[in-house]
C-alpha cells in the first residue's frame, strides 16, 4: 500500500509541475488589465467568456486530476496511519503488561532487621501501614537480666 502512496505522490508532483507550466504559458485575454486585478469581470476571467482554447481545457482537466489525487492520497494516508497506530498500540500494551511470574514484594521485614526508633528511643510505626499510623509509638520493653528478674 505504501508503494501505491509513493507512486500517487509522484504523480501529483508531476501534475503540479504540469499545471504551473500550463498556467504560465496561457495568454491573457485582450480586454483584461488593471480592472481585472480589482474585481472587474471576475466571472469571465474564472469561467471564461467563450469556449476557450485547448490550453484552458487541458488546465481544467489537470486541475480536476490534481484534486482527485489529493483526496485519494488523503484517504490512503489516513488508512496507513490508522493501521500503523493500532500495531504500535498493541506492542505498547504487551510491554506494559506485568509478567505472569511476578513475585509480590515481602510484607515482613527480613530477619535480623532493626526496628526504627526516634531520638528518645521510642519505636516508630512502620511506613505504609495505615492502621499502625493512627496508634502512638510505644516505648520498648525494659530489658530483664538474671539479677533483676521478678519472682514467680
Amino acid at each position: 500500500m505504501s508503494f501505491i502512496v509513493g507512486l500517487l505522490t509522484f504523480l501529483i508532483l508531476v501534475n503540479c509541475l504540469f499545471l504551473i507550466f500550463l498556467v504560465l504559458i496561457q495568454l491573457p485575454k485582450k480586454d483584461t488589465g488593471a480592472g481585472l486585478a480589482f474585481g472587474g469581470g471576475a466571472a469571465d476571467a474564472l469561467f471564461g467568456a467563450g469556449s476557450g482554447n485547448a490550453l484552458t481545457k487541458i488546465t481544467k482537466y489537470a486541475t480536476v486530476i490534481f484534486f482527485g489525487l489529493a483526496l485519494l492520497l488523503g484517504v490512503m494516508q489516513e488508512r496507513i496511519h490508522r493501521v500503523n497506530t493500532s500495531e504500535f498500540e498493541k506492542q505498547l500494551q504487551q510491554q506494559q503488561q506485568p509478567p505472569l511470574t511476578a513475585v509480590p514484594p515481602p510484607t515482613t521485614p527480613p530477619p535480623g532487621a532493626v526496628p526504627a526508633t526516634n531520638a528518645s528511643g521510642l519505636l516508630l510505626p512502620p511506613v505504609g501501614n495505615a492502621s499502625s499510623a493512627a496508634t502512638p509509638a510505644t516505648a520498648p520493653a525494659p530489658a530483664t537480666t538474671g539479677t533483676n528478674a521478678p519472682a514467680k
